[in-house]
């Protein structure tokens, strides 16, 4: 498998022609299918794709992992350049998704018009479906773990109602190759190891080969403190190196700060993806 990534906060060093955003598009080439999961919230992931050598239009199938506009908002885009692709996403409520602190209140959720004007291409997931020959979206996220202390600041209204984001509209990707799993987790918002987890129930006695994405372990992206403390994240990448994991890939929502407290535990199981990054898993 042959992981691209097309959008993160950040780029290799050599990659100064590649546009940066805050948030996330990866580019998935397993021996039959080419996947795209997320699309970052604009159109930032197309400029970099053939710069990339990759062709928009070839994408087989989409996933969206939650409907934060940094994850989902570039649909749009996705569906005027290709013509053929099911966008996978978990159908729930329909809501308005709010970031507030100290009396700041920011949209971070999807944009209405696109659940409207592309429905012809979406497809709403209810439950784990197997969207393709060993391509699963699996919809029911353990809650064993806590989830990441940086989600108090994430809300949710509906009608008149505002509470705490539950994120009961978060998926999760697992791609099953011969050799072992590949997970993916867009934001963690659920807890990556709520994720891994779910994973490993579902998936019983199974080599996991990567877990890729971010892990939301950032507080204020703006300051990019960390979510709760330093020995939270410490805690954190030893649970995780418990896991049979071979590798750990992340970046976007899981900030420098906190990536290099997981470092100081994982060491080389733990690698940076930022934009222009092409990973062989």
């Amino acid at each position: 498998m042959k992981i691209t990534t097309l959008v993160d906060n950040s780029r290799l060093d050599n990659r100064t022609d590649l546009a940066v955003e805050r948030g996330l598009s990866l580019h998935i080439e397993t021996e039959k299918l080419k996947i795209l999961f997320d699309m970052g919230s604009g159109d930032t992931f197309c400029q970099n794709a053939p710069l990339l050598g990759i062709d928009i239009k070839d994408v087989d199938l989409a996933v969206i992992s939650h409907r934060h506009h940094d994850h989902c908002n570039g649909t749009a885009d996705f569906v005027a350049h290709n013509s053929k692709a099911k966008v996978f996403l978990k159908n729930c409520e329909q809501k308005s998704y709010h970031f507030r602190a100290f009396g700041f209140k920011s949209d971070v959720g999807i944009n209405k018009d696109l659940l409207e004007n592309s429905n012809e291409r979406l497809v709403f997931v209810n439950r784990t479906t197997e969207i393709a020959p060993n391509v699963f979206v699996i919809t029911d996220i353990s809650a064993k773990h806590e989830q990441p202390k940086g989600n108090k600041y994430l809300y949710t209204q509906s009608k008149n109602q505002r509470e705490r984001d539950l994120f009961d509209h978060e998926l999760l990707l697992v791609i099953k190759e011969p050799d072992g799993l590949v997970i993916f987790t867009g934001c963690a918002h659920s807890g990556v190891l709520n994720m891994v987890d779910t994973a490993v129930t579902l998936f019983p006695g199974e080599r996991i080969k990567a877990v890729v994405g971010g892990f939301h372990l950032v507080g204020l992206p703006l300051f990019n403190s960390i979510g709760g403390t330093k020995q939270d994240i410490r805690e954190l990448g030893l649970t995780l190196s418990q896991y049979p994991i071979d590798k750990l890939y992340t970046g976007h929502c899981t900030g420098k700060k906190a990536y290099s407290l997981l470092k100081e535990v994982l060491g080389e199981r733990l690698e940076a993806m930022p934009t222009g990054r092409r990973i062989n898993v």
